[in-house]
Formats: C-alpha cells, sequence, structure tokens
C-alpha cells in the first residue's frame, strides 16, 4: 500500500470532490502511522536481539518510513495542486476542463508517479498539449524550450513538480483567456448596438479613424 503512490490518484468528478477525495485519502495515509511505529519498534527489538536478517519480507523499518514520508509529501503536494487549480478556475476564467486535461497530461507522462516530469517527459507533454516546439538535434541548442525552462525549471535541477507545471499552463491559458477576451471586447466596440456582426462601414470607420486618415481602405 505504501509503495503504490496511485493510491493518492483522484482524478474522476469536479476540482472540489476530487480534494475531498484526496483529503480522506491523505488521512488514512497518516492514520497508518501508528503502525509503522510498531513496525519500527519491532525492528529495533530484533536488532538488540542481533537478527539482522528477516526472511519473511525484503522491506527494511527505514525504507518504510521513508515511502510513508513520501506518500504524506505527495497527499499535501496533490492538496495544494487541486486548491491552486480551483483558485484558478474561480479567478482567471481558465476552465475545468482545460484544468482536467492539462493535469491528465502530467500523469499520463509520469510514468513513475513520482510527482515530477523531466525534462524529456515535460517536453513530450507540451507537445501533447499542442505546443509546437521544434525538433532539434541532441545536444543542439533549443532556445525555446529553454527559455520555458527559464520559467518552470529557473534552476536546472532537471525535474519539473505538478505545481510548478500547473502553475506555468495556468499562466500561459489565462493569457489565451485574456486574448480571446480582449478580442471580443473589440468586437463589441466596433459593432454598433451590440449586433453579433460588423459591417464594412462600420470596420472601415474605425480602422480609417485609428490612424488619423493615413489609413486608406477600399470602399468596394
Amino acid at each position: 500500500y505504501l509503495l503504490d503512490g496511485s493510491c493518492m490518484v483522484e482524478e474522476s468528478g469536479t476540482l472540489e470532490s476530487q480534494l475531498e477525495a484526496t483529503k480522506r485519502k491523505h488521512q488514512e495515509i497518516r492514520a497508518m502511522r501508528s503502525q509503522l511505529k510498531k513496525i519500527e519498534d519491532l525492528g529495533a527489538a530484533m536488532e538488540e536481539a542481533l537478527i539482522l536478517d528477516n526472511k519473511y519480507t525484503e522491506h527494511s523499518t527505514v525504507g518504510l518510513a521513508q515511502q510513508w514520508d513520501q506518500l504524506d509529501q505527495l497527499g499535501m503536494r496533490m492538496q495544494h495542486n487541486l486548491e491552486q487549480q480551483i483558485q484558478a478556475r474561480n479567478t482567471t476564467g481558465v476552465t475545468e476542463e482545460a484544468l482536467k486535461e492539462f493535469s491528465m497530461m502530467f500523469k499520463h507522462f509520469d510514468k513513475e508517479k513520482s510527482g515530477r516530469l523531466n525534462h524529456q517527459e515535460f517536453k513530450s507533454c507540451l507537445r501533447s498539449l499542442g505546443y509546437d516546439l521544434p525538433m532539434v538535434e541532441e545536444g543542439e541548442p533549443d532556445p525555446e524550450f529553454e527559455s520555458i525552462l527559464d520559467t518552470v525549471d529557473p534552476n536546472r535541477d532537471g525535474n519539473v513538480s505538478l505545481q510548478e507545471y500547473m502553475a506555468f499552463m495556468i499562466s500561459r491559458e489565462t493569457e489565451n483567456v485574456k486574448s480571446s477576451e480582449e478580442i471580443e471586447s473589440a468586437f463589441r466596440a466596433l459593432s454598433a448596438e451590440n449586433k453579433p456582426f460588423v459591417t464594412k462601414e462600420e470596420l472601415y470607420q474605425n480602422l480609417t479613424k485609428g490612424t488619423g486618415g493615413l489609413l486608406h481602405l477600399s470602399h468596394e
């Protein structure tokens, strides 16, 4: 159970239901700490009795404690990430569907369920999401991808965490939402009486006005 990081994964339902499910699972993990304490006490007793080889298990008390710590930290990171997604949905205009797609794509490329992607996995993930990153030979400079890494992995530790990835994707999607809103706002400003279309005359009038009469369009 401790070795299976997928026990923390909950992909169905709304972000709120995923958050509640993750909190419940995290509480289950923390409740198991008392059982781990019993194992540690038994391990200490065996060491005192100079029983150094336990043929009934391949796990050590130290290894299990490390796995529990990692799973506990994973639970906290997942809760924080879901809270971050909920806040982004409520304040930035990024849709819940987009957030789910980002999260599911990350998990698809996180084969080891470590909560991190190496740079190659991250690049493949971005391409799957529609990023048009150039194909470069190994060892060749990749300025476009390096620019992205400057944001998500500025210290170049070689990994991109789920939190760093989601923050980057939310930031990019927020820019797209703002651009869409600006286009819609400009369209409404051009269209008289909030009509769902712009006439040729309205477009001509606003373009020539905006360029001080220097722009000459053909009235055809």
